[in-house]
């Protein structure tokens, strides 16, 4: 990385390969990852630059995927100005955005967002690589001391239906974990933090919004591939996918 003529210059950056673990995603699959040293100094401007390399945040640290023989794992970005709802996607902005409270707070611990956090855990993702059983865990997840996070609350009522834990970058907003209520699927609460992410964004004057990675052969992850238009990062650079593309890499 340190050739990149778009990092500092007189700067190098270690970069380690894990060794081969199982997949979180994909069963029978074994993974490796890349991450940037957890030493390293990390600004807002590196953060910049390395997720427009396909890099994603965990904790402290800045990673993605690097396994041998498969490249399922496909990091994406959404351009909000671009982008336009498709008609499910217009349906559940008119049914929450005037009904559903959104509150923007400081990235500290709440034993109601652990708890909501927790409930998601234990019925979408029992045993995944994300759940924390202990509030200090959930919190190394979500937050760093050198990211700029902030816990977007969303409220019916009074009620904490979802939160999404969220980076603001200096060009875009990384959409770092949702989670919500799973007894109330039928509000489609994730489709909605994310749409509510991209306005968000729009708002600020900010460029893309990261929602992560898409796989395909992941029911868990395959729908961000719905919001459109989207670009894909193919190990060398954004490619573009509008309405009616397949979105293949």
């Amino acid at each position: 990385m340190s050739n990149d003529p778009s990092f500092p210059k007189d700067t190098a950056y270690a970069l380690y390969v894990s060794q081969e673990h199982d997949c979180s995603y994909l069963s029978e699959q074994r993974a490796r990852t890349l991450f940037l040293d957890p030493s390293a100094k990390v600004d807002a401007s590196l953060y910049q630059l390395l997720i427009d390399r396909g890099f994603r945040r965990s904790g402290v640290f800045l990673y993605q995927p690097a396994c041998p023989q498969c490249a399922a794992c496909v990091s994406l970005r959404i351009p909000v100005v671009d982008f336009k709802p498709n008609r499910s996607q217009r349906r559940n902005w008119k049914m929450n955005h005037h009904r559903i409270a959104v509150q923007a707070l400081p990235a500290e611990y709440s034993q109601e967002h652990f708890d909501l956090y927790a409930k998601y855990q234990a019925q979408r993702h029992a045993d995944g690589a994300m759940t924390c059983n202990e509030s200090d865990q959930y919190m190394k997840f979500l937050t760093s001391d050198w990211a700029e996070t902030l816990f977007y609350e969303f409220r019916l009522e009074g009620t904490l239906l979802a939160v999404a834990a969220t980076d603001l970058l200096p060009n875009g907003i990384s959409c770092v974990y949702t989670f919500f209520d799973p007894e109330r699927r039928a509000e489609g609460l994730g489709v909605f933090a994310l749409l509510w992410q991209i306005q968000h964004a729009r708002e600020l004057g900010m460029q893309w919004v990261y929602p992560g990675f898409w796989i395909e052969g992941s029911s868990k992850m395959s729908y961000k591939s719905s919001y459109r238009p989207l670009e894909a990062w193919d190990g060398k650079s954004w490619k573009r996918f509008t309405e009616n593309d397949s979105l293949i890499i």
